[in-house]
């Protein structure tokens, strides 16, 4: 069936007002309170609406937006819309029409209205594809080659299947080195909380007791007393320093392409967490080019798709220099050799997959194989971590609580 769409309207789209998350509480026919959400552009829209179901409105009120009262658009959004279009067109549901259908059934005001645009759209003309490109903010290319590609073959569900299956395991992926990073930093964030709330708040108390003592404290508790006071006079500095740093860093590395690089190639250095963010970059590039590379798109371009998938500028260019010398002729398997970044089980693979005439079939399977080492090493570096913080959070709170009683411990001995 044809699933290209076109309609032969060329008025130019009226702007779609504004919708925003709207909550209510109400008493229903039965006289049972009860509350809800709905969303739509205008308060009256909502009261006529829920007059219409014999809901008593109590209360009604917009959610503010810097509380997420329009939410943002993010990667499992649009892999839900791909999965609900997959399964509208599966049922013989027009594009336009479904378009219509899924837009009402979202909760979240953004992406509403961004489902509303692509609907306008493709009623003023345009392809499905064609709407997607319109976004390139959400809608990557791997997303709008595939769409266009089931259009074309006709297969436009088994297309939008196959990109939300990909946008699954993809985001899946990210949370497992997400958590990776996150995980150590969180804690280590705490410990140095924990061990500066108590040189500003707690050893100074110790300090005005110890001043009356009248006899010279330990070297250790000279030293804390020294650190506490550093940190009591230097704090908003330190803190200053530290968000500053932050910011520079950020804005580097979004000016600077090489900035950028070097960081990337010295995070593929860091040990364990480096392997990590190494071994989930081949996986990404595996499951990005057997996506595209099954829906038919041709192998150069493919590549190009897979460069712009992963998070590494290291990989990045890589992908980007295989593309060059796929395209003078070179075999996959021998380009990505030359690059000296991919495991050797991984172009071992790929040279199978070549010679079997299942490029795509292969990549897969190294997809999943990297994914599960990924998973793995994220379990490992967990493992390994918890006791390892927890010996540098006894040592650094420890070692501050025992300078502050090692002078009563030593008066103590002396009575």
């Amino acid at each position: 069936m044809a699933t290209t769409i076109r309609v032969a309207r060329h008025h130019k789209p009226r702007k779609q007002p504004k919708l925003h998350r709207w909550y209510w509480t109400g008493k229903n026919d039965q006289g049972k309170s009860i509350k809800g959400e709905q969303v739509a552009a205008q308060k009256s829209e909502v009261v006529q609406e829920l007059t219409k179901q014999g809901i008593l409105i109590k209360n009604l009120r917009r959610k503010s937006h810097l509380f997420g009262g329009r939410g943002r658009v993010g990667p499992r959004d649009v892999m839900l819309f791909a999965r609900q279009m997959a399964t509208m067109i599966r049922a013989g549901v027009p594009v336009l029409q479904a378009f219509n259908v899924v837009a009402e059934s979202l909760q979240k005001p953004a992406m509403r209205e961004l489902v509303q645009q692509l609907a306008e759209d493709v009623a003023a003309g345009a392809s499905f594809s064609e709407a997607l490109r319109k976004h390139p903010r959400h809608f990557d290319r791997l997303f709008t080659n595939m769409v266009h590609a089931g259009e074309q073959a006709g297969a436009l569900d088994r297309m939008l299947e196959r990109v939300a299956s990909y946008k699954e395991k993809i985001e899946s992926l990210k949370a497992r080195v997400r958590k990776a990073m996150y995980y150590p930093v969180a804690v280590i964030g705490v410990g140095i909380g924990v061990t500066a709330l108590l040189l500003i708040k707690v050893v100074p108390q110790f300090e005005s007791m110890f001043a009356g003592f009248g006899a010279e404290l330990p070297a250790m508790t000279r030293m804390t007393i020294s650190l506490s006071e550093a940190a009591q006079n230097y704090w908003y500095f330190a803190l200053g320093g530290l968000m500053l740093l932050g910011l520079v860093m950020r804005q580097a590395m979004q000016r600077s392409e090489a900035f950028t690089y070097k960081m990337h190639q010295f995070m593929l250095h860091l040990p364990v967490l480096g392997d990590i963010i190494d071994k989930s970059s081949v996986a990404r590039f595996a499951r990005t080019l057997a996506t595209t590379f099954n829906a038919g798109v041709p192998l150069v371009e493919a590549l190009e798709t897979a460069s712009g998938a992963v998070d590494s500028k290291v990989y990045e260019r890589a992908i980007l220099q295989i593309r060059e010398d796929v395209s003078n002729g070179q075999r996959l398997n021998f380009a990505m050799r030359n690059t000296n970044l991919f495991p050797v089980l991984a172009t071992q693979m790929v040279s199978i997959g070549e010679e079997a005439g299942s490029l795509d079939a292969m990549l897969n399977k190294v997809a999943d194989f990297y994914e599960e080492v990924v998973d793995n090493k994220v379990d490992a570096l967990t493992s390994l971590l918890e006791p390892l913080i927890i010996v540098v959070l006894g040592t650094m709170v420890g070692g501050l609580v025992v300078s502050m009683y090692l002078p009563i411990f030593e008066m103590g001995s002396a009575i």
